[in-house]
């Protein structure tokens, strides 16, 4: 919440002789049916200089998706016996579901790392807001096997280079959202950087969530989950027993 209500009085603290983005996304909402095989995500703008100029220095764009935040726990299997099993845990009291950032270079090479960490700029700059009780090394090593598995299941990405600019004026982002994506409030925040250095910020909201059938299922799920359970048991066991029914009769 502080960074953002920094970015949304960016311009107001810079005055008028900065730059100022104009942003927009292709969709704000975005609605998850039983086809929904993910989507693609158009980030798209334009920045505003003063008198029209533009500046002789870098100019650079970082676009994040970002959302919703959510309490984690992170498990670490290993062989014990010939089994394996959980040894070891933590848990993290606010990370984001899905976090995607786009770039027109390499974050590296656009700011320094503490300038990433303050606006999370590239994965290795997540707040991940980790409980106490892990030793430095230990952490370090769950925070990476974390957004490791997130990346293979297509919920974290990082794109050096996945930002288009023409002329320094124009810019626009692709972002895949894929098909398990949770539902929830994101936000698309843009970052104008001018030799290492953010000088105006804008953000987008996004809304994600299921219609349909989807939707009445996660709801009933979430509203009278006694009952869904006794109903996704009741149709297991009917589904079984038809099974037995039909190979019965095919015997």
């Amino acid at each position: 919440m502080r960074r953002a209500a920094l970015l949304l009085a960016a311009p107001l603290l810079i005055g008028a002789s900065q730059p100022v983005l104009v942003p927009d996304v292709s969709q704000r909402e975005i609605r998850i049916i039983y086809s929904f095989t993910g989507a693609e995500l158009l980030l798209f703008g334009a920045i505003l200089y003063p008198g029209g100029r533009t500046p002789t220095g870098t100019i650079d764009i970082a676009v994040v998706v970002k959302g919703p935040a959510e309490p984690v726990v992170v498990r670490q299997k290993e062989k014990v016996a010939g089994i394996w099993m959980n040894t070891e845990s933590t848990r993290f009291l606010s990370a984001p579901a899905f976090y995607a950032v786009a770039s027109s270079r390499p974050i590296r090479d656009i700011v320094d790392r503490r300038t990433a960490a303050i606006y999370e700029l590239g994965l290795d700059s997540l707040q991940l807001s980790p409980a106490a009780g892990q030793a430095p090394e230990a952490q370090r090593r769950f925070d990476d096997g974390f957004v490791d598995l997130r990346r293979r299941h297509g919920l974290y990405s990082e794109r050096s280079e996945g930002v288009e600019m023409t002329e320094g004026v124009l810019y626009r982002a692709r972002i895949d959202i894929p098909a398990r994506v949770p539902v929830g409030a994101y936000t698309a925040e843009t970052f104008l950087i001018q030799d290492g250095k953010v000088i105006a910020g804008a953000i987008r909201d996004i809304d994600i969530d299921k219609q349909g059938f989807e939707r009445f299922v996660a709801m009933a799920a979430d509203r009278w989950s006694a009952a869904y359970g006794a109903a996704a048991v009741a149709l297991s066991l009917l589904m079984g027993w038809i099974a037995a029914r039909a190979f019965r009769r095919r015997r």
